[in-house]
């Protein structure tokens, strides 16, 4: 049995814009497109997945967004354990410590150890993954059953982040949902920045500089933004990235 040191993001340190790119909405050729976009505009690196799981598309549009990248990283964001990819160069390995479904808190995890036991290359970075309200139902919400957060009851969102940094979690992923209607509050990035030192991904709701910046002003390490770029092909990526590196 092999052992690992804990995993860290390989993404810039200093933080900055990360494009989503869904399997389930989008062509390897889409894939592609999105990515030289996203690298010549200044994002940072790739999350590739969604929470249905499009596990056989999964290598194809990875070597998409490297070649269109450049080679810069890309992480996966699985939908389940069946999903695991050895392409990508890491894996956010999800607890989703705002649900109570024992699929997600620990039944997936169990599940996953004979990939990172064969794939000792894929970094497996341990992450608290937080659902926030973000004014409609997510897939994500759909697929776990489970609700999210309000995004008003900050107390809960910043205990909820605690206990994630408390089990040894390194990294939180704050999200709104994939097409949320408005993003997660600052004031819930704020409370979320103060219970833990690790780095924080924000994401969902995300579609204007401004959102961007707020986000990045109030804690956010990363901010992450998907259906917008596929949604609008005339979105300035570089305005984006400039305000997420804010």
């Amino acid at each position: 049995m092999s052992t690992r040191s804990p995993a860290r993001l390989p993404f810039d340190a200093r933080g900055g814009l990360i494009v989503l790119i869904d399997p389930g909405r989008s062509t390897a050729d889409d894939a592609f497109v999105i990515a030289s976009r996203a690298a010549d505009g200044g994002a940072c690196g790739f999350l590739v997945g969604d929470s249905l799981g499009k596990g056989d598309r999964v290598s194809e549009h990875v070597a998409a967004i490297r070649d269109g990248s450049g080679g810069a990283p890309v992480v996966q964001f699985p939908a389940s354990a069946a999903d695991l990819n050895a392409d990508v160069d890491a894996v956010l390995f999800l607890i989703l410590v705002s649900g109570r479904n024992p699929r997600y808190l620990i039944e997936e995890q169990l599940a996953a150890v004979p990939f990172f036991e064969r794939h000792g290359h894929v970094a497996a970075v341990s992450t608290a993954y937080v659902l926030i309200d973000g004014g409609r139902v997510s897939s994500v919400e759909r697929v776990t059953g489970t609700r999210p957060l309000s995004g008003d009851d900050v107390a809960s969102i910043s205990r909820h982040v605690r206990a994630g940094q408390l089990m040894g979690m390194h990294a939180t992923y704050l999200e709104a949902g994939s097409g949320a209607t408005a993003p997660i509050d600052p004031r819930a990035i704020e409370a979320a920045r103060k219970a833990t030192t690790g780095p924080m991904l924000v994401g969902g709701g995300i579609t204007t500089e401004q959102a961007a910046r707020d986000a990045r002003a109030a804690g956010a390490d990363y901010v992450v933004v998907g259906t917008l770029f596929e949604r609008d092909r005339a979105i300035v990526v570089h305005a984006l990235a400039e305000a997420a590196r804010a």
